[in-house]
This record gives structure tokens, C-alpha cells and sequence, in this order.
């Protein structure tokens, strides 16, 4: 059972979402559970004619770029979950949440990055792919290639990660690589563009090219210590036969 002030706070963030990104809640229907509290949320919209950028149009020799970081939301995720068993091993205990505030963030309070589409059209960048990160950057990489019908390099060193993520991942024990690759919920985008746009971009701090597209249909990552290794798809797996 939910007391009704759990409830109105429900309705008072859906209200916050819909104002900030424009949109309008429409319909709507409540039914019991037996496994607690369920939200499921269909959104639609339209585009202009010619200006969607789908998963299928990246090109061999395409730049493939981030927005933000990456890894932030899966270690807030560990925190969360340190700490919610502390709470059950000795409910006196009060949460060590202090100076993890970035990461909490990322991990209960997602934003959309509705900004980067006014962003590359100020920039002059046309994408000819793109998708957001919610199940890992592996996951979406190897998405993002087959769909295109290429493969994919990154490396290591050129993934843009919060040093707040890169501390927690140490203190757990935790490559922040893996948190990157295959956490997943950071909700950034991944998309491609044409290499000749690079200078484009180049001196913009939101936007990091992290590899780039092959014809080979490989999929794979150059480490730090210069190894090549292939990249998995770890995270969740929509419509799987799993």
C-alpha cells in the first residue's frame, strides 16, 4: 500500500516532465498488483519530414561521438544498493550518501538530453545515425552497427568519465570501464557523423568522438595498454529469446 502523499508526489513529477519536456499526459488506467508499485509509459510523437535520424545510417569512416559521461547512473546504482543492505543488516544505521550526490543523480533522476538536437543543428552537424545509452555502451554500439550494416573501434582512452564514477568504481572494486560498457541507464546519446564535420565539434565539451565505424563489421575496443579486444553486449537485451 502507497499513503496517498506517495501517490501525489507521483503525479507532481509526471506533471515536472511533462512541462519541461512539452509534452501532454493523455489517458490513463489504474489496476491492483500483487508485486508492488508498476508505471508503464508509451510516448508518442512526430518529427519533421526528412529530419528523423534513425539506428540504420551510419557509414565505414563515420565519427562515432557521446554527449556527456558515462558509467555515472551504474555506480549510483551500487551505492544504492550498499547501503539499502547496511539498512536491512542494522535498520539504525543511517546512509552514507555524502559526496556521492553526481552519481545518485544520474542513477534516480535521468534527464532526457532534449538540448543536444538544438545543439548540432547550431553546430551544422548532421548525424547519420543515433541512439540513446540505456543498456550499456556496448549494447548500443553493437546495435547501432548491425542496424547500419558496419562495425565499430573505440578506445579507452577518448570515453569521457566523471572522476566521482572513476573513485566509486575504485572503491568497489570495479573497472569504470565495465560500469561504461555495460551499466547501462546513463540515457546519454550515441550517434555518427561524416569525419569531415569533426572541427565542428572538436572544441564542444558536451560532445566526445570516442571511434569510429569500420566496414569489416567488427566490433571492438583498444584498451589503455594498446590490447584490442571485442566488444559484448552485456546489458539488457529488449525482445530477447531469453
Amino acid at each position: 500500500r502507497f499513503p496517498g502523499e506517495a501517490l501525489e508526489e507521483i503525479y507532481a513529477g509526471l506533471l515536472l516532465a511533462c512541462s519541461r519536456y512539452g509534452v501532454d499526459l493523455v489517458g490513463g488506467d489504474t489496476t491492483s498488483s500483487q508485486s508492488g508499485l508498476v508505471l508503464s509509459v508509451t510516448a508518442v510523437g512526430h518529427v519533421a519530414k526528412g529530419k528523423s535520424v534513425r539506428r540504420d545510417g551510419a557509414q565505414a569512416g563515420d565519427l562515432l561521438v557521446v554527449t556527456g559521461d558515462l558509467g555515472a547512473a551504474y555506480m549510483g546504482l551500487q551505492v544504492l544498493e550498499r547501503e539499502k543492505a547496511a539498512f536491512q543488516a542494522n535498520p539504525n544505521l543511517q546512509p552514507e550518501l555524502q559526496g556521492h550526490e553526481y552519481v545518485l543523480e544520474r542513477q534516480l533522476k535521468p534527464e532526457a538530453r532534449k538540448d543536444v538536437a538544438g545543439l548540432l543543428a547550431e553546430l551544422g552537424v548532421t548525424p547519420t545515425s543515433m541512439m540513446d545509452i540505456s543498456d550499456g555502451l556496448s549494447s548500443e554500439i553493437l546495435h547501432l552497427g548491425t542496424q547500419s550494416g558496419v562495425g565499430c573501434t573505440i578506445y579507452e582512452d577518448k570515453i569521457p568519465m566523471d572522476p566521482q564514477m572513476m573513485h566509486l568504481a575504485e572503491e568497489f572494486g570495479i573497472n569504470p570501464i565495465t560500469a561504461v560498457l555495460n551499466g547501462g541507464e546513463d540515457y546519454e546519446l550515441l550517434f555518427t557523423m561524416p569525419i569531415a564535420e569533426f572541427d565542428k565539434i572538436k572544441a564542444n565539451p558536451n560532445l566526445t568522438p570516442i571511434g569510429h565505424m569500420t566496414e569489416d563489421k567488427v566490433f571492438q575496443m583498444v584498451t589503455n595498454a594498446g590490447q584490442t579486444i571485442p566488444l559484448e553486449a552485456q546489458g539488457w537485451k529488449a525482445f530477447s529469446a531469453e
